[in-house]
């Protein structure tokens, strides 16, 4: 019999990031990522040598070492490291060894930047507004149990939980004098810096306004290193980050956004003149997300802004564009070139010196995360990770088909048929995805073949809503979900029955995270087709939303163009728990307890409302858990909401 993946073969899988090639362009590091057991992941450094293709590990251990990058002269390298308790940074020589702690500040230290002469280094530290760069241990922790007191609207956050009172900010570490200095300071965050081709400057985003809470536009700062007196270069009118110098250090790039489509405005490439202060939009004609907005379930992605061409003319920069992200290249006369190309999902890459080859990573539906270099003799893929845990396995081919809309919008669709099966009839489940402002791709879903493991077809696809088909499209949910964005969703289904018999329309699931929750709860109450259905991570009651999510508070008013002190009835109108009454679908709720992006009161509330209508539902909750389960949650619990799902789908479509 035809063997598909597993919930369990998760467990196998290697989880490639960040690949960083060496100045030369001989060799490179990656970060690989493993399952330790089911409670943790490993992370360790590996490197390639380009020349011969050999792989081998850098580091070693069980702790969690990230964010490789080489000195500018190859001979060293820094890495992120919690192998003394904290994330310190650590640094080793490029030929291997001992590796040495570099810092060990009380609340740890992360995203390295070298400096062009290779002596000094940048790192990024959470630090309170009182506190200096107090060593780890230095001071001790009072044990009393204390509440939690606070004045901020951003008083918590998915990722790091309640806010410890810390900001991001940079110091400069002298690798010569060992001497540290903090180069920012008050309660803002600062985001990665760059610094000028002469050492002599720093840039690096951030908003510093007064009303920062409710404001969200972040300007280009510098900073001359040598008075430590930092200029604002922008005028608080554009949302950007990642700034990056030209090669003559007179032109900045930067990503960002005027906002003027609130959270579903495009990312776009800018140029900043140093001395006139002007800044130009490149992209302002590509209706194009210059960001990885593609969704997969391997936890990849690193972030890179707009890099400069070596002659200056030019910038490279990722971008998603109907449910691929590639990379491309931008002139400064605002012609653009597809550098890598192809349908799959590039979620990292680096480029040596000379710039004459790159290495990337791709994700595609039969490679969860593998590394390729593009040079003179054309692409080559350099790893196969996960070769032999798919060896024995056989993948379900996604088949792309075109959905038509009554208004002649065109959808871009996916489907799955079930692995192994002899049978002429299948259930089906719709697969819904988050943001809304994100895009089902081309790249590798774990989930998605384990259900066509399991014997069920999968069809997703992106709605209005969704990037990577231009600005009007990823707009038109605004002030309209669970309309359009449904229409689209149902559209799809219709014709995905129209076009493969193998669907049995009578045995049909629904299912999807975060938003994609959000939509599932209203499907089921509006309409019966779905035989069964499984809510993750969902919003119910819009109006609760507004003061229990991290960014309930802006959020609101961004998606739905109001605010609970507005408009409460349209809030509730669009709010499924209005709706508990219709429902008639047997739901499965899975929530993780410590999720801030959606907090677990929103399933609570669905789920005493069901029970209390006697309706059939499950309620799950995952401990130690937060919004990010399904991707980077811990290892056993992923396996456990994985089996849930296919085991309520199977109570219910069988």
């Amino acid at each position: 019999m035809t063997k598909g993946l597993s919930s369990r073969d998760l467990l196998d899988f290697s989880f490639i990031s960040d690949p960083q090639i060496s100045p030369d362009g001989k060799r490179a590091l990656f970060v690989k990522r493993t399952v330790l057991n089911d409670e943790r992941y490993r992370s360790n450094l590996y490197r390639i040598n380009l020349v011969t293709g050999e792989l081998s590990p850098f580091t070693h251990g069980d702790a969690s070492d990230t964010q490789p990058r080489w000195s500018p002269d190859g001979k060293s390298i820094v890495f992120v490291s919690d192998r003394s308790g904290k994330r310190q940074l650590w640094r080793i020589a490029a030929d291997g060894g001992e590796a040495r702690e570099v810092t060990s500040f009380k609340h740890g230290a992360s995203q390295p930047v070298w400096s062009p002469d290779g002596k000094k280094i940048i790192v990024t530290a959470p630090l309170r507004e009182e506190e200096g760069l107090e060593k780890a241990g230095e001071s001790k922790e009072e044990s009393t149990l204390k509440p939690f007191i606070t004045t901020s609207m951003q008083y918590k956050s998915d990722a790091e939980g309640f806010s410890d009172g810390t900001y991001r900010q940079l110091v400069l570490l002298d690798l010569e004098t060992g001497t540290e200095t903090v180069l920012t300071s008050g309660p803002y965050d600062h985001g990665l810096p760059a610094f000028s081709p002469d050492g002599s400057t720093v840039a690096y985003c951030a908003n510093r306004s007064a009303n920062h809470e409710r404001t969200f536009f972040s300007d280009v700062h510098e900073l001359d290193l040598e008075t430590l007196k930092a200029e604002v270069l922008t005028s608080g009118n554009l949302r950007l980050r990642l700034p990056n110098y030209s090669p003559d250090g007179e032109t900045l790039s930067v990503l960002g956004d005027d906002m003027a489509y609130a959270g579903s405005t495009l990312t776009r490439v800018w140029t900043l003149d140093r001395k006139t202060r002007e800044l130009t939009c490149l992209t302002e004609d590509w209706d194009v997300e210059c960001s990885d907005v593609a969704i997969n379930d391997m936890g990849t992605g690193t972030a890179g802004g707009a890099v400069w061409s070596k002659d200056g003319q030019s910038l490279y920069v990722a971008a998603s564009d109907r449910g691929a992200t590639n990379l491309y290249r931008i002139t400064l006369e605002r012609e653009i070139t597809t550098i890598i190309d192809g349908k799959r999902q590039v979620y990292g890459y680096s480029m040596d010196s000379a710039q004459d080859n790159i290495l990337f990573a791709v994700s595609q539906y039969d490679i969860p995360g593998d590394l390729f270099i593009l040079d003179s003799s054309g692409e080559k893929r350099l790893s196969w990770e996960n070769e032999d845990a798919l060896k024995e396995i056989e993948l379900s081919v996604p088949q792309e088909f075109p959905i038509q809309t009554e208004d002649g919008t065109v959808l871009q669709g996916w489907i799955m048929k079930p692995v192994g099966s002899n049978e002429t009839s299948h259930p089906l489940v719709v697969e819904i995805h988050g943001g809304p402002h994100a895009m089902y791709s081309y790249g590798f879903m774990h989930e998605f073949q384990v259900l066509a493991s399991k014997g069920y077809g999968v069809l997703y696809t992106n709605p209005r809503g969704s990037h990577g088909y231009g600005q009007t499209f990823v707009d038109a949910v605004r002030g309209r979900y669970g309309g359009i964005d449904y229409e689209d969703i149902m559209t799809t289904l219709d014709q995905a029955l129209e076009t493969f018999d193998w669907i049995d329309p009578d045995r049909l699931g629904v299912t999807g995270g975060s938003y994609g929750g959000f939509m599932t709860n209203w499907i089921v109450g509006q309409t019966d087709r779905f035989k069964a259905a499984a809510t993750q991570r969902s919003i119910s009651n819009w109006i609760s939303f507004f003061g229990v999510s991290d960014i309930g508070y802006y959020f609101t008013e961004w998606e739905h163009k109001t605010t609970i002190l507005e408009d409460p009835d349209e809030l509730w109108r669009i709010s499924p728990l209005r709706y508990v009454k219709n429902v008639n679908t047997p739901l499965l709720i899975l929530h993780s307890e410590n999720d801030l992006r959606c907090p677990v009161e929103q399933a609570e509330q669905l789920y005493i409302a069901l029970k209390q209508l006697k309706k059939e539902t499950r309620f799950v909750r995952f401990p130690e858990s937060n919004h990010e389960l399904s991707r980077s949650g811990k290892p056993g619990l992923r396996l456990i909401r994985l089996d849930e799902i296919t085991d309520w789908f199977d109570q219910y479509l069988r």
